[in-house]
């Protein structure tokens, strides 16, 4: 069964590389807009399972990763910032302050889907604009969601992150996926990922 990641995220691809599965990468280039009155979390959820559906839909038979993730600050939906001053702008308000950040996950076959989402509670440090501008001015971090790249200097933003997954900040929360490819028969700890068969 071929493995697909329904993204255009590099950051994403790295994350599934970790598991040494066989895949290709194909980007499903869906509306990401949210829909009047969805929440964060629901937007989260609907994205991931509808750029894993996009993908299902294209190549029959594949197993199909889709994933999405929303920032949420006092309720409201972060983005990109893409741009310096919009970045820098998102970290002086997270100073000090709490931002959760929601890790939705679909797999699907085409005919079944399974769906979860991964938390993330991430308290920032209170930063003066010299350290802000110093991260990123290093990190670039303009194409991620609160302008924190924790797997890189952004952890450094942080005063403490709670998650019951330390991937799911990055973009795809491997714990979980792990389970669900379980479901469908896939199992990363098998032969034909390059690991010995577990003998029961």
């Amino acid at each position: 069964m071929p493995l697909i990641l329904a993204s255009s995220s590099p950051y994403r691809r790295t994350l599934l590389q970790r598991l040494n599965l066989p895949f290709s990468v194909e980007s499903p280039d869906i509306d990401e807009s949210p829909r009047p009155g969805e929440t964060p979390l629901d937007l989260s959820l609907r994205l991931a399972q509808e750029k894993a559906a996009v993908i299902a839909a294209r190549h029959p038979g594949a197993l199909v990763i889709g994933s999405d993730q929303v920032a949420v600050f006092e309720g409201d939906p972060i983005g990109k910032p893409g741009s310096f001053e919009a970045a820098r702008d998102q970290l002086r308000r997270f100073g000090g302050r709490e931002v959760l950040f929601h890790t939705a996950l679909c797999v699907t076959d085409g005919r079944r889907h399974l769906l979860e989402q991964v938390p993330t509670e991430c308290r920032f440090l209170a930063l003066d604009d010299a350290r802000i501008e110093h991260y990123l001015r290093v990190e670039q971090p303009f194409d991620t969601a609160g302008s924190a790249k924790a797997e890189q200097l952004g952890v450094a933003l942080m005063e403490r992150m709670r998650s019951d997954d330390p991937t799911a900040l990055i973009g795809l929360p491997l714990i979980a996926l792990c389970r669900m490819l379980r479901a469908f028969g896939l199992e990363p700890l098998a032969a034909h990922s390059g690991y010995p068969e577990i003998q029961s």
